[in-house]
């Protein structure tokens, strides 16, 4: 009743609307997951200089989907919201999103999730030999060293940064 509904017809109307729309999957048991479909599209309009100014057209070139663009694997994807400034000379500060896939083994200079010795961070992954460290994007944070355990909870694929209120 949480919809109002009083039979299921019309919930039944909503949930494929919905997958049709890609933001829920229905499984062959037909259990319903949710995609994570974080919006539908957006106009792209074109490109914009950031060097010098040069004129600008509006013209829509084409529609974007954003969970498209920045997701390559759905189902090995999840979001954190960040805490700390351990990664500012990154471009990654508090309030950011990271957007994070499971799943892949990181190579030296990618920016991973990662549980070391229990506590998780973020952190530039380096590995140079059989050692591994985590490295911080800023000079205040030492490296760190797994004493006893370190668990890759993904690798940092995108970071979305709200400006303003």
């Amino acid at each position: 009743m949480l919809l109002g509904y009083k039979s299921n017809s019309p919930v039944q109307s909503l949930m494929k609307r919905l997958e049709q729309l890609g933001y829920v999957l229905r499984s062959a048991n037909g259990r319903i997951a949710f995609t994570g479909k974080i919006t539908g599209e957006i106009k792209l309009l074109g490109a914009v200089s950031a060097g010098f100014p040069s004129p600008a057209e509006e013209e829509m070139v084409d529609l974007l989907n954003l969970t498209d663009f920045l997701v390559r694997r759905r189902e090995a994807t999840y979001i954190l919201k960040v805490d700390g400034d351990s990664m500012i000379g990154a471009l990654i500060g508090p309030g950011d999103l990271l957007i994070v896939e499971r799943g892949r083994t990181p190579k030296s200079g990618d920016i991973v999730v990662a549980a070391v010795d229990g506590d998780w961070t973020v952190k530039y992954f380096e590995k140079i030999g059989r050692n591994i460290r985590l490295i911080a994007a800023n000079k205040k944070y030492p490296p760190i060293v797994p004493r006893q355990s370190l668990e890759i909870g993904g690798i940092v694929r995108a970071v979305i940064r709200k400006y303003g209120a």
